[in-house]
This record gives C-alpha cells, sequence and structure tokens, in this order.
C-alpha cells in the first residue's frame, strides 16, 4: 500500500526473455504494452524484498497495531523504489531503480518521494509476507486498489509491486486506459557476442 501527496511519492535473448515467477508474458504479437525489465534490477530489487521481509514470523504475540507500528522489536517494512529507463511505443523499458527519497516505512505502508530522479518511468515497492493466525505467510500478490488509485494519480507510466523473491505484479497507463495486470519480461544481462533481439518460444 502506498500513500502519498500529489507529487511527493509515497513503491533467457527474446532468446531467452523469462518471465518473473507468478507474472505472465506477453503474447507474440501483442498489441499491447510490455514492460521489460532488466535482470540486474530484478535481483536487485529481490535482495531488497528478502531484506526487509525479515521478522514477517516473530511476531505472533504482538497485536495489530505493536505489528504495524513496529516499536516493539524489528518487524517486515515495504519499500519504494523509482524504476529508471525509456518508453518507446508500448514498451517500457526499465534498467534500474534508485531508493525513494525520504523514505518511510511502515509494516504495510511506505511514502517517499522520486522527485529529480533521471530517466523516471515509475515506482514499484514490496508487498512483504504478514502472518496468519498459525504464523504461515499471507502473501498479497496484486497491487491493491489503493496503490493502483494512487498510481492513477500520477504522471508515470509503470507501478510495480514484488510480493516474493522474483514475483511481480505490474499495472501500466496507455493514455488514459489503465491496464492491469500488465505483463513483465525480465531481460538478462547481454553477453559478448549474444543477440538479445532473436524470438523463442517462452519456457
Amino acid at each position: 500500500m502506498i500513500f502519498r501527496p500529489s507529487l511527493a511519492l509515497i513503491f533467457w535473448p527474446l532468446l531467452a526473455l523469462v518471465a518473473a515467477r507468478g507474472t505472465p508474458l506477453s503474447p507474440n504479437g501483442s498489441n499491447g504494452p510490455v514492460i521489460t525489465l532488466a535482470s540486474s534490477a530484478r535481483d536487485s530489487m529481490g535482495a531488497v524484498f528478502t531484506r526487509f521481509n525479515e521478522h514477517w514470523d516473530q511476531l505472533a504475540d504482538l497485536n495489530t497495531m505493536e505489528r504495524m507500528l513496529g516499536t516493539i522489536r524489528p518487524t517486515q517494512r515495504e519499500y519504494l523504489g523509482c524504476l529508471q529507463g525509456a518508453v518507446t511505443g508500448d514498451t517500457i523499458r526499465i534498467e534500474g531503480w534508485v531508493p525513494a527519497a525520504d523514505m518511510k516505512q511502515l509494516q504495510m505502508a511506505v511514502t517517499g518521494s522520486c522527485d529529480s530522479v533521471a530517466g523516471l518511468v515509475g515506482t514499484w515497492h514490496t508487498h512483504p509476507y504478514r502472518a496468519d493466525l498459525q504464523n504461515l505467510p499471507v502473501k498479497e500478490r496484486r497491487l491493491s486498489r489503493q496503490d493502483l488509485e494512487t498510481f492513477t494519480a500520477s504522471p508515470y507510466r509503470v507501478t510495480m509491486i514484488m510480493w516474493d523473491v522474483d514475483s511481480l505484479d505490474a499495472a501500466v497507463r496507455r493514455g488514459p486506459e489503465l491496464i492491469h495486470p500488465a505483463p513483465v519480461v525480465i531481460r538478462p544481462q547481454p553477453t559478448p557476442g549474444s543477440s538479445e533481439g532473436i524470438p523463442r518460444r517462452p519456457r
């Protein structure tokens, strides 16, 4: 969940393109928007998710408010990043990201600012696990209604959540149209002599 004021934001070639686990690949020939995400960016996002997902199963004795505030002992927290890349037609190419400025993290909310970030195309944030009554993980796999409302009110083209390591949900804007879920394709780091654009049926 993201809260923010108006502008300060409060989130294998196609030879080897792999969709993030839990996220659909764009069908060949689709006219809809597609997000391509550099694997290096995805990996660093996964490392952040792992770090700030810690302690989710160590709070069973605390009440809801104590868990949300994280004032009794460390708790999992949401994290907000600013996506950098370029938009070409209906393709949003994400090369990397930087942490949001002035970030304030809670268990189920995060605030921050992406103002003045070079090459800004959108934001991403984490949805950490929550524990159920049996202390098992509850995973929020989709952008929430409030996430989508915040995105709609922003000037950005894309927003994403990471709800597990390598697992993403995304939305994009095409003119006045909001498209959710939007396909995310993981783009590997090019290797010497590779041909990133040779198509192949996804695994």
